[in-house]
């Protein structure tokens, strides 16, 4: 049966407030991993990322399976909880989240996942991102139709602007992977919040990765990452990493 290490990170940055959350969760043959980001402007976006990560902890230990329906689940639960804290204070209205969720089943060593915004899922295979989730923003669509080159992307001033998130009460959007993905023995999976991604380049999380030891190693790597490159007021930054291995045990 496949093992899982894992590892995870949330720090403030510059900011006075950590508007990110994220965990992870096991059963005996399942590991569930969530990551959310409240969107900045908007009061109460941290609590907006811990009702998604509460309400995805509910969620997952009702399905407790790895599932394009159980990815859909814990979505919609994190989207209704926000909508409902919405609607019980008027000061938490505006409140929204990005979401990413990760399932993934040792035995079938099959994975899937989904994301609602701009924080991000990442699978790298022999140290190369082979697959990684697309941002529901302006900016993101911008590159789709050619009109910015993706490494532009990151430095856009409207990259953080988003066309999805969880809390908007007209309607839902997700993200989810059609079909499960198979996971062989030396994939890593990265989920990240914006602060992350826009300070460390693809290129660059494939070479930290490759000279990493553990999965807690890399996100030291990664954390020294942003921090160099860093400025005054630096978003608030999270990471959740699982390494996959069929040898050693967890």
């Amino acid at each position: 049966m496949m093992q899982f290490e894992l590892a995870k990170l949330s720090k403030v940055g510059g900011r006075h407030v950590n508007e990110d959350d994220c965990d992870y969760w096991r059963t005996s043959t399942i590991v569930c991993c969530v990551l959310s980001d409240g969107l900045g402007g908007h009061f109460g976006g941290d609590i907006a990322s811990k009702l998604v990560i509460s309400s995805a902890y509910n969620a997952f230990q009702e399905t407790q399976e790895c599932s394009v329906s159980a990815i859909e689940s814990i979505l919609r639960a994190s989207d209704k909880a926000i909508i409902q804290q919405q609607q019980k204070k008027r000061e938490l209205r505006h409140m929204r989240a990005t979401a990413v969720v990760l399932l993934i089943d040792a035995d079938r060593q099959l994975a899937t996942w989904g994301h609602v915004g701009d924080s991000r899922l990442y699978c790298f295979r022999n140290n190369k991102i082979i697959q990684q989730t697309r941002d529901h923003s302006v900016c993101q669509n911008m590159v789709d139709a050619g009109y910015l080159k993706a490494e532009e992307l990151r430095f856009s001033l409207e990259r953080n602007q988003l066309y999805a998130a969880l809390g908007n009460s007209d309607h839902f959007k997700a993200d989810i992977v059609s079909t499960e993905f198979s996971v062989v023995d030396g994939d890593v999976f990265l989920l990240c919040s914006d602060g992350l991604w826009e300070h460390v380049e693809d290129n660059l999380m494939e070479f930290t990765l490759s000279s990493s030891g553990s999965a807690s190693e890399w996100l030291e790597i990664l954390e020294r990452q942003i921090l160099a490159r860093g400025y005054k007021g630096q978003d608030n930054y999270s990471a959740v990493a699982l390494w996959c291995n069929t040898n050693n045990s967890a």
